[in-house]
Formats: C-alpha cells, sequence, structure tokens
C-alpha cells in the first residue's frame, strides 16, 4: 500500500471560483478542518498577490497543525531579473511557511506568448527561483503549469521545465493539467515516461473542464505519482478541480493507497459540508460519496433489495465517509420503505403493527394537503415521532405579527414580533429583516436563544416556494421547503399553507425542532 500525499488547494485554487471571497477568518477555520482531515499540505494562497493572504499568514504562524504543513503559492520570477530582487519572491519567504509552491511554465507557447520570453530565459527563471528557495531552507515543490498540454506540443522542452526544477534541488514536481483537457489514457503515459525519468516525488494537479478530473488524478497515481492535488468538493476556477472528496476514498478504500489517518475518513462528509458552508456555495447533493442523494434509494425493489443487502444497490458503507442511506418517501416506495424509516425511531416495529397502519394514515392525509416529504425527510422523522408519541415539542407558539413596510429602508422591509413559551416561560422579542420570513427566522431565534443557546448554529443554505394549485390564483396553496445546516448535517423541512407566512414559519419550526432533537439525542449517546 502506498502513501500518497493529499496536497489541498482549496484556500488558493479554489478561492478562484466564481463567488468565493475568503475572509481571513474563513481562512483559519477551515486550515483547522483540513488539518484534522489529515491531509498533508495545505496550499494556503498567494502573498505577493494581496494583503489578505499575507495578513492570513501572519496569523497562521501560530497554529498548532497536527498533520498538515502549510504551503504559501507564487510564480518563478519575473524575466530580466535577479531572484532576490523579486517582491514576490521575497513575499513568499515573509509568509514564513516551511514549504513553498512555484508555478512556472513548461509549455513553450505559454513561454513565447505570455510570458514573451526566451524558451531559455523561462528554464533559468525556474531554476533560479526553485535554487533561491532552497538556500533558504524551504521544501519546494515546482508546479509545472501546462505540462501535458506542452509535452504533447513539444516534449523535449516541457521534460527541460522539469529537469530545470530537479537540477536546483526541487522537493517534488507537480504534473498540471491547467486547461482541463486531457484524458485519463493521455495523463497515464505521459505521467509514467515521468515518473521513470526522475527519482523525486512526483504529483499531479487536475483541472476540470472535461469532467476528467478526478479520473486523470486517479491514472496518474496509477502511472507512479505519491501526491495529489485538489480541492475539497472540487472548488476552483472553470469547471473546478479534482475532487479529493472523491479521490481520497477512491484511493483509500477502493484501492488500499494511505491518504489520510483511518480514522479521519469518517469525517469527509462534514468537511465537505463544513467547507461549503463557509465559502458560502451550495453544497451539491449529487456528489459522490459526499453528497445528500450519494446512497439515497427511492424505487421500491432498490429499497427492497437495500435493506436485505446494502451492497446490492451501495458500493461502500456511507458510514465509512461519515454519509448515511437515505430511503425516499415518494410515490413508488411503499409500506416496506415506510417500514425502514419507522424502524429508524422504533426497530421494535413491523409491517402488520397498528402503529404502521395510523403513520401511513396520516402520511396519505399530509400528502393530500399538499406535503412531499421525498425532499424533506427531516419533517418525515418528525411527524412518525409524533405519531409514536416520541417527541414533545420544544417550544410553543403563543403568537406572532409580521409588518411589512415599503419602500425597504437599507434592505430592511419587515419586522416580526413573536411570542414562545418554553416550560411554562414565556419569552417576548421582535426583530426587523430582509422580508417578513427573515424577520421572523430572527425574532424566533432572539427568543429561544437564552432556553437553547445551540440554535445560534443553525444557518438557513436554501428556501424554496413551490404554488401547489396556481389556478386558485392567489388563494393557492405553497409549499415551502427549507435546507438548513449546523456544519456537521445538512437537514431539510416542509411546511404547506395557503398563507406563505405560516408555510415558511412550519418548515422553521420543524428545522429548529430537528436540530434541537439532534442534540438531544447526541448528548443522550454519550
Amino acid at each position: 500500500m502506498a502513501r500518497i500525499s493529499i496536497y489541498d488547494s482549496t484556500l488558493r485554487d479554489g478561492a478562484q471560483a466564481q463567488g468565493i471571497s475568503y475572509s481571513v477568518e474563513d481562512k483559519i477555520k477551515i486550515v483547522g478542518r483540513l488539518d484534522a482531515l489529515g491531509v498533508s499540505y495545505i496550499e494556503a494562497g498567494n502573498p505577493g498577490s494581496n494583503p489578505k493572504d499575507l495578513e492570513f499568514f501572519a496569523r497562521a504562524a501560530a497554529l498548532q497543525l497536527v498533520n498538515a504543513r502549510l504551503i504559501a503559492f507564487g510564480a518563478t520570477r519575473k524575466p530580466g531579473i535577479w531572484v532576490a530582487d523579486d517582491a514576490n519572491i521575497l513575499s513568499l519567504l515573509k509568509a514564513g511557511t516551511a514549504a513553498i509552491a512555484i508555478f512556472g511554465k513548461s509549455w513553450d507557447y505559454q513561454v513565447l506568448e505570455i510570458l514573451r520570453t526566451t524558451l531559455d530565459e523561462n528554464l533559468c527563471m525556474i531554476g533560479d527561483t526553485v535554487r533561491y528557495l532552497k538556500q533558504h531552507g524551504k521544501e519546494v515543490v515546482f508546479d509545472a503549469e501546462h505540462f501535458f498540454d506542452g509535452y504533447k506540443d513539444n516534449p523535449d522542452y516541457a521534460l527541460k521545465s522539469l529537469a530545470a526544477a530537479v537540477d536546483a534541488g526541487a522537493d517534488c514536481i507537480c504534473l498540471c493539467d491547467t486547461n482541463g483537457g486531457s484524458f485519463p489514457d493521455e495523463i497515464f503515459d505521459i505521467t509514467r515516461e515521468v515518473c521513470q525519468r526522475f527519482s523525486i516525488t512526483v504529483g499531479i494537479h487536475c483541472h476540470n473542464d472535461s469532467d476528467m478530473a478526478v479520473a486523470n488524478s486517479i491514472r496518474a497515481v496509477q502511472a507512479g505519482v505519491t501526491q495529489v492535488q485538489g480541492t475539497i468538493n472540487g472548488l476552483g476556477e472553470r469547471c473546478g478541480n479534482a475532487n479529493l472528496c472523491s479521490i481520497i476514498p477512491n484511493l483509500q478504500l477502493k484501492l488500499d493507497h494511505e491518504c489520510i489517518p483511518a480514522g479521519a475518513m469518517r469525517h469527509l462528509t462534514s468537511v465537505a459540508l463544513s467547507v461549503g458552508e463557509i465559502a458560502n456555495m451550495p453544497h451539491n447533493d449529487k456528489a459522490p460519496y459526499v453528497g445528500g442523494h450519494a446512497f439515497a434509494h427511492k424505487g421500491g425493489m432498490h429499497i427492497d433489495a437495500v435493506v436485505k443487502s446494502p451492497n446490492s444497490y451501495e458500493h461502500i458503507n456511507p458510514e465509512l465517509v461519515g454519509n448515511s442511506r437515505r430511503v425516499l418517501m415518494s410515490e413508488v416506495a411503499g409500506r416496506s420503505t415506510l417500514l425502514a424509516r419507522i424502524n429508524a425511531v422504533d426497530p421494535a416495529l413491523m409491517k402488520n403493527s397498528p402503529e404502521i397502519g395510523r403513520i401511513v394514515e396520516r402520511l396519505k392525509q399530509l400528502e393530500h394537503e399538499g406535503y412531499q416529504f421525498e425532499a424533506a425527510e427531516s419533517s418525515f422523522d418528525l411527524v412518525v415521532r409524533r405519531m409514536l408519541g416520541r417527541f414533545s415539542s420544544f417550544f410553543e407558539l403563543v403568537e406572532f405579527k409580521v409588518i411589512v413596510n415599503e419602500p425597504s429602508v437599507n434592505g430592511v422591509n419587515s419586522s416580526a414580533i413573536i411570542k414562545i413559551r418554553v416550560d411554562g416561560q414565556e419569552e417576548l422579542t421582535a426583530a426587523e429583516g430582509d422580508g417578513p420570513v427573515n424577520a421572523l427566522d430572527k425574532a424566533v431565534r432572539r427568543a429561544l436563544e437564552r432556553f437553547y443557546p445551540a440554535i445560534n448554529e443553525i444557518r438557513l443554505t436554501d428556501y424554496k416556494v413551490r404554488v401547489l394549485d396556481s389556478d386558485k390564483a392567489t388563494a393557492a396553496k405553497v409549499r415551502v421547503l427549507i435546507e438548513s445546516t449546523d456544519q456537521i448535517e445538512n437537514w431539510t423541512t416542509i411546511g404547506v399553507s395557503t398563507d406563505v407566512i405560516n408555510a415558511s414559519w412550519l418548515a422553521l419550526v420543524d428545522s429548529i425542532e430537528y436540530k434541537l432533537l439532534r442534540d438531544q439525542e447526541r448528548t443522550l449517546s454519550c
């Protein structure tokens, strides 16, 4: 079993994705999650590109990392100047990391048309930069930018760019499929040639423009590389980078390579969720291994089979990566499906138990009213618990009032007043918001936080409204779905009403109750 070092670039290459702008505090949080996951390297930014990254590296110097080494990232020296006079190189040293990644051109076309310098000068730029950093005691990773395109156009020059780095003392040469256009067979053949030619650590860095980044990374490992670069959730510019949330389990669980500590694998899903939340990017439910749909089953025959033998429709045990099986409630599920979900609450119930019949009738009634639990399984669980007498509400609504004022002022056009009761104690609070639902959400959180401080961990990540019977115009029923997270798990709840605010309130209550219930269960299991 080969040891593969995982090199994470979520904070640098991932930050180049559209819509992402990490704060320094965001980056510190993500570093903590990545270190706990057990990655080998965390490429944390380019200190020469902006003051924020310089501030990050200053703060990061105090971090006590257990598994990972921080890496500062930058380019080779500029053409025609001494390396010691290059401000970007000096900023890399100022970052204070033990390891530094340097990217340089390995495609002759890029050297001539983009850098506008000579092929020989580019080789000197690579060698000078690596040598200078090694003289300062740094571990150096050389990222050969556009390597595969360069090799396909001019293999001799692409290999010379690697040799320049190796001869100058680089600790690792990383082959970059920067345009993301290579195929797995090309990656394998070219990578094997490099691994046979150079007797140092070789890495792979793939982009996903042809939807091949994960496959290309796996084939590169099979060709001999021992370092894999990528990002959590495949974040990155254009179509993204190689997704470490797929690469790590593929290599470790399927190919028996050691990538991260064995016990850390169960945290993979929570890391994917938390990084997405911090980056303010919606989680991809269809993502392999860590997606909400990765182990979801809907068809009746599939569900029957997976209950009898999980590996009939699951390629791994979802708990290995911190995920879980989901049995979807739908018109094709049938009573066996319901029983599997209900047994998660009460394992003693059988298909012919009278409780099952009562639950089925209640679900039919709710579906007739417009509820649909396939996408709101957390509300489904609460319905089952209420029917079985296994759930008591954590709070009681006394009343709420919502006022909408137009035009809005500074993004605020609504206010909400709410009175709730917890164990006989009443709390009256008010809040303003950008819309009535936002104001109501803020008000109920404010009312509950002194009773349940964990309420502040909840973040609403998605809010959907669907009109159910549009022929009734403004009197139509609406279905509201709210997706929430506490950075440990995601859950979705539902509310239905002819009043969109009331439907939102029902979904919001279920979201809060589900969070408090899960926390209670975790406490009791400890």
